[in-house]
């Protein structure tokens, strides 16, 4: 297969979203971004700001105790929650409980963006696949995943870039790049997940087999930070009570869009991620 159905702002109007109605912060959805460690505190703050952007209600950030002060001053909307490290600046054994009990609480959990990779991901995957609030995965969480038998429903969303994709399949990277949509389904039927197999061009694979591919968006969009926006943004849409897959495909519409509208603005190179987040309630609102 060369290419999926387009993803664009028409075929969006089969996918809606949950309508914007008022209501407190608990009626916009509850979202715990589990990301950042204590060399990438900022993807911490990417994902989180990209999930309130995209209209989520109420926020909790949970990270490594040593930059969890840092990541409240900078985000005040958050209450940041300072998990247990190791010597390396990975999340150690002793967060496990305190994960459990914020996963709990979330509508929708982001998990992965900035965090270390250790034996501990291991576990803390198979705590949030067992929760009932909505999950995207990403980075450092995505080696760690366990194969998943029959489910009746899509567990997750899975956001890999080609390397990861490759972790998740014990594949080489160029065998997936040479194939990116075949990998993609052969992920999402492997772990019964949604996946988002990421690139300048990008394409949703779902276990059934149905495709959407994404050309849009500017190659100021390949820019450290891009994917952690990507990532807040498909959390912020869980959170507001969007369905899964609803959510991944406005979720990519929106990070590509604004980039477009970024690349008219500054240039087709030379923004920032942290700026991405700002273009999307107006994208939001079209």
């Amino acid at each position: 297969m060369t290419d999926g159905k387009p993803l664009n702002k028409t075929s969006l109007r089969g996918f809606p979203l949950p309508p914007m109605a008022d209501g407190d912060k608990d009626s916009k959805g509850r979202l715990l971004v589990l990301a950042g460690s204590r060399d990438v505190p900022g993807a911490a703050l990417l994902a989180a700001t990209a999930g309130m952007r995209s209209g989520a209600g109420k926020l909790q950030i949970a990270t490594g105790e040593t930059v969890a002060t840092q990541l409240g001053v900078a985000m005040p909307e958050a209450k940041v929650v300072g998990l247990p490290e190791g010597a390396d600046g990975s999340l150690a054994d002793a967060a496990l409980p305190r994960i459990i009990d914020l996963a709990r609480d979330a509508d929708a959990i982001v998990a992965g963006p900035g965090m270390e990779a250790n034996g501990l991901c291991a576990k803390i995957a198979s705590v949030l696949l067992a929760t009932d609030a909505k999950l995207a995965i990403d980075a450092a969480l995505l080696h760690e995943l366990e194969p998943v038998d029959d489910v009746p429903d899509p567990v997750a969303l899975l956001l890999p870039h080609a390397g990861e994709l490759a972790s998740l399949l014990d594949r080489d990277e160029e065998d997936v790049e040479s194939d990116p949509i075949g990998n993609g389904l052969r992920a999402a039927d492997r772990y019964k997940s949604i996946v988002l197999v990421k690139g300048v061009t990008s394409h949703v694979v779902t276990p059934d087999g149905d495709v959407w591919t994404y050309r849009g968006g500017a190659s100021g969009l390949g820019v450290s930070g891009s994917g952690d926006v990507l990532a807040g943004i498909v959390g912020g849409l869980l959170a507001r009570g969007g369905e899964p897959l609803n959510a991944l495909l406005w979720a990519v519409w929106l990070h590509g869009q604004a980039g477009s509208r970024l690349a008219k603005k500054i240039g087709p190179i030379g923004f920032l991620a942290r700026e991405l987040a700002d273009e999307i309630p107006a994208l939001l609102s079209r």
